[in-house]
């Protein structure tokens, strides 16, 4: 069975940070696009980051430019998103996403782009 499982998520003040984990089972991380994707409580979702496992290029949305770093262990089938400097604005359920060949920056952040997806988990910022 293909799964992603995310971890990590949590609660913490504004200025704070949280490391997020995505693990794969079932396939490897070979020539994937693995994005980190966010939603808020009546929001759409919204891509956040991508990195291609291949060629190790990474796509960041605007609004966590410079604050998430994506990362990954490809030994540990395992995508990292490192979230510094969080604010309230960035409160939402986080899921991870794969898709096989990896993609381009016109499709990074496209949700259905990627057909295999985490169940989320859970990121509090308070003020």
């Amino acid at each position: 069975e293909v799964l992603l499982v995310e971890s990590g998520g949590g609660s913490v003040q504004a200025g704070g940070s949280l490391r997020l984990s995505c693990t794969a089972s079932g396939f490897t991380f070979d020539d994937y696009a693995i994005a980190w994707f966010r939603q808020a409580p009546g929001k759409e979702r919204e891509g956040v980051s991508c990195l291609n496992t291949e060629d190790g290029r990474t796509f960041y949305a605007d609004s966590v430019s410079g604050r998430f770093t994506i990362s990954s262990d490809n030994a540990k089938n395992t995508v990292y998103l490192q979230m510094n400097n969080l604010n309230p604005e960035d409160t939402a359920v986080y899921y991870c996403a794969a898709d096989a060949g990896g993609v381009g920056s016109r499709l990074a952040f496209m949700p259905r782009a990627y057909d295999i997806w985490g169940q989320g988990t859970r990121v509090t910022v308070s003020s």
